[in-house]
């Protein structure tokens, strides 16, 4: 592959060693987990290359690494032999420099998910040592129901979208791995209750962010609002009645201005409450498609004893403890103070779930628990870890469902999990993120050996 770089030796000599604006002609290799796909340069460094496709011949321009560094990131600025799963980016802010809120607005939705499907197999080979035969997935990314749309329509999804303020007041998004905003109009994967709400037609001087929530189960609105320090907070009159919450510059704590402090979401014939900008999944279909998978792989029974780890606002604590009866138990813990609460108040009417507020790996060992029927565990993004892992393979769960938002932490827990005596079931992928390389992961695991 030949080097097309286009520094001069005086550029070079003003930036030493560091490689960023250099260009290379390069051939694109596999897509890789973050959003960017392999290519190598001519001295051979390794290149991530975003804004490209497998097969693709490009010119990647640098934008990150020196000449010795492990490897170098790139934005491809021409593409000389295009993919044949390349479309034009819909949206105007997509592209080398732009909005880094999407992945891959250039390629077709049915390749997005054939690339995400690469990456977690890529995964769960690398770090787990699995096939995806022997992880009982077959390979494919189900799309949410609904979005599947026209060529040229973008699933407008985001129910919760964090806009960041420029030095002129305006609404924009981040640029990728920068705290430049790109101003914008309109966010295309903005969900339509948050798009009607004319955050981007405001000026929102003195704020450093504004967040928009919109609930999927209710008509309820919130707007966060993140103000610079020493700012006064604008009278917000937006386009939609909508409630109005502020982030303390002090402890960070999130306080009621006007309106509920809390939005309804509905999933699994239940409302939740989930209070101050509290965690609830993105997507309008997300909360009903993992519960679905989640109950289908777990098959709960009556009098069964289940955990829900990192339980939230109480979603899998309140579809299984509708399903055990009077004499089964639930426990959920979560490490969210307001998050407790919520769940709480949610889940109220089932006497037999109860949920303790901490971290899981502290939590856990002193509850007294030594065996249970059922787990789930909806673990942050860096996973459970092998510790937990490891307590939770001692409780000698009949069925555990792992709910993972990125496959290499899921594929890390899974290895742990086999150490400990269990094996995957049952894999199954949803494009919940469209658009951007991020995908959720349900996997049902049982004992390797089944006690007779």
């Amino acid at each position: 592959m030949q080097n097309e770089s286009t520094s001069s030796p005086a550029e070079d000599s003003q930036t030493g060693d560091s490689l960023i604006g250099e260009e290379y002609e390069v051939e694109v290799g596999p897509v890789a987990h973050g959003g960017h796909c392999i290519a190598r340069t001519s001295e051979g460094q390794v290149l991530f290359v975003r804004h490209t496709l497998p097969g693709e011949k490009v010119i990647a321009r640098i934008t990150d690494g020196d000449k010795d560094s492990h490897f170098l990131r790139a934005d491809a600025v021409t593409i000389i032999e295009p993919s044949k799963d390349r479309v034009e980016a819909p949206c105007p802010y997509a592209g080398p420099g732009k909005c880094g809120g999407c992945d891959w607005q250039h390629a077709k939705p049915g390749a997005q998910r054939r690339l995400k499907g690469e990456v977690i197999a890529e995964q769960l080979q690398r770090l787990a040592g699995l096939t995806p035969e022997e992880a009982g997935w077959d390979g494919t990314v189900m799309p949410a129901e609904g979005d599947k749309l026209p060529k040229g329509e973008v699933p407008a999804w985001r129910t919760r979208v964090q806009y960041a303020i420029d030095e002129d007041g305006r609404a924009g998004l981040r640029k990728h791995r920068s705290h430049d905003v790109e101003p914008i109009e309109h966010c295309m994967i903005a969900a339509p209750g948050v798009s009607e709400l004319g955050i981007e037609k405001r000026d929102w001087t003195g704020m450093a962010s504004v967040e928009a929530i919109t609930a999927t189960g209710s008509n309820d609105r919130q707007v966060i609002l993140t103000p610079k320090p020493g700012a006064r907070l604008p009278l917000v009159e937006l386009d939609k009645p909508v409630s109005v919450l502020r982030v303390d510059e002090r402890d960070g704590g999130i306080h009621r201005v006007h309106g509920r402090g809390f939005v309804r979401e509905r999933a699994d014939d239940r409302t939740y409450r989930v209070g101050s900008g509290g965690f609830w999944q993105v997507h309008p279909q997300a909360a009903n498609t993992l519960v679905r998978a989640v109950m289908q792989g777990l098959l709960p029974r009556k009098n069964d004893m289940a955990l829900d780890l990192y339980c939230g606002v109480g979603l899998f604590a309140g579809a299984i403890g509708q399903r055990i009866g009077e004499k089964g138990a639930v426990l959920g813990i979560e490490s969210g103070k307001r998050a407790v609460e919520d769940a709480r108040h949610n889940l109220q009417d089932l006497d037999r779930v109860r949920i303790e507020h901490g971290k899981v790996d502290q939590i856990l060992p002193r509850t007294g628990i030594t065996e249970c029927d059922l787990i789930v565990l909806d673990p942050p993004r860096a996973g459970a870890g092998k510790q937990t892992v490891k307590h939770l393979a001692g409780l000698g769960a009949r069925r555990i469902a792992y709910v993972a938002c990125d496959p290499a932490a899921l594929a890390r827990d899974l290895a742990y999990f086999r150490e400990g005596g269990y094996k995957v079931r049952t894999l199954r992928a949803f494009d919940l993120f469209p658009m951007t390389s991020h995908v959720e992961c349900v996997a049902i695991l049982e004992p390797s050996v089944k006690s007779v």
